[in-house]
């Protein structure tokens, strides 16, 4: 068997398609070699043009591609390939059947490349390991990542979760739309303001949803988002979930740490020892947080406020009797405290009263989903070491959250 045959049978060729030559290239100054293969079409082939006619090539152009290695040199792909002229003025060029339209690389390469992506290797180490520019490797994942959006069918989505996350530390931010029924992130775009509640609805409408369908919403006590979702789903429930306003909690927990902190060198290196629940501290803990609640009476206080809260979200989770009643009554305690962040965080919690007894009534309706799926979403930052650019931001988020939506070739799921 000869090379050409060999190479013709690996790259699973078939009529009119083959191989018709083949050589190895030693780089200038280097002992990198490359293997180029050149590919021809049999003499006399015709070819479907898209509107299903049989023509023969009008004339050639010649195309290269980058393919996997071979064994460990890189390897590319060389034809010519045919254009077919339709009518008079309409001229188009024949799809090769290891590559897609207008790419510089093969449908291989492209697979490898997202499988890398797929095991959670960011896409500059990616680019490192195939010896690309991260540019061109970006260009493959949103060329895949595009096409998954358009194929988009939200017909059926009735329940959402939104949050916000930055794409680094300090830097801006995007909002997330998330179906709680499929758990798959459905939208991103730029900003945290209530016009990002516009741009899902216009998203939904492109899909094939309706925004008046919508039954509820899940969110957290943003101001933005309220009037952004009474504006532009105005029949949907609002829900304020129990992990934001846990979080609020502790953040007015926090608060009061540090107000107690200033010399008293107890308290330094216990945030996270206050900010845990105490079923949750292993028992060295334990006693280190009992110390520190005793010698600190404000600080037993708002813990005590904090853990009280936690217990009744939870009995609301499992539909108690008398979780709201509960709930009233936390407020009058934590607003006739002497502690002034837990009566401006009852003051928070009275501003948007509707959307959490919304959340007592629902009980099993809460943000978890998009705790969770923005826990990957974080590692993924951690890993790249932040994201310079947005929409390459967005579109990892729609990857790694929604990727039951998301096929390319050789897609492992």
């Amino acid at each position: 068997m000869d090379t050409n045959m060999l190479f013709s049978i690996g790259l699973n060729l078939s009529f009119p398609w083959k191989v018709v030559k083949s050589e190895f290239r030693l780089l200038d100054e280097s002992n990198i070699r490359e293997l180029h293969i050149w590919i021809d079409f049999e003499y006399g082939s015709r070819f479907i043009s898209s509107k299903g006619t049989l023509l023969s090539p009008h004339d050639t152009v010649d195309k290269q591609w980058r393919h996997l290695n071979f064994f460990e040199h890189p390897c590319y792909l060389h034809a010519r390939v045919p254009r077919l002229k339709t009518d008079v003025s309409s001229i188009e060029m024949v799809q090769v059947p290891w590559a897609r339209h207008n790419s510089g690389f093969t449908m291989l390469f492209e697979a490898f490349a997202m499988a890398l992506i797929e095991e959670e290797t960011p896409v500059n180490s990616v680019a490192k390991t195939v010896k690309e520019y991260p540019k061109r490797i970006w260009t493959i994942f949103r060329h895949w990542i595009s096409k998954g959006k358009r194929n988009l069918n939200l017909c059926g989505v009735r329940r959402i979760g939104v949050d916000e996350t930055s794409r680094r530390k300090g830097h801006s931010y995007i909002t997330q739309f998330v179906d709680l029924d499929t758990r798959e992130t459905i939208f991103v775009c730029p900003g945290k303001d209530s016009d990002t509640f516009k741009r899902f609805s216009q998203w939904l409408i492109e899909h094939d949803g309706d925004p008046s369908l919508i039954e509820v919403v899940a969110m957290d006590m943003s101001n933005a988002f309220t009037s952004g979702c009474m504006r532009y789903f105005p029949q949907a429930h609002i829900v304020y979930d129990k992990f934001h306003i846990v979080q609020d909690t502790n953040k007015r927990l926090d608060e009061v740490r540090k107000a107690e902190v200033g010399e008293k060198k107890l308290l330094k290196g216990h945030r996270f020892t206050l900010l845990h629940l105490r079923k949750n501290l292993p028992e060295g803990r334990l006693q280190e947080l009992d110390t520190i609640l005793l010698t600190y009476p404000s600080l037993g206080k708002a813990y005590s406020l904090k853990e009280g809260l936690v217990d009744i979200l939870h009995a609301a989770t499992a539909k108690s009797q008398g979780a709201w009643e509960d709930f009233l009554k936390w407020m009058e305690m934590a607003e006739q405290s002497a502690l002034e962040p837990f009566r401006k965080l009852v003051a928070t919690f009275k501003g948007h009263l509707f959307g959490i007894k919304t959340f007592f009534e629902q009980g099993t309706i809460t943000n978890g989903v998009l705790e969770s799926l923005n826990s990957k979403v974080q590692l993924a930052k951690r890993r790249a070491r932040g994201y310079a650019n947005v929409n390459n931001f967005m579109d990892m988020v729609y990857y790694i959250n929604g990727g039951r939506n998301f096929h390319y070739p050789l897609k492992s799921t």
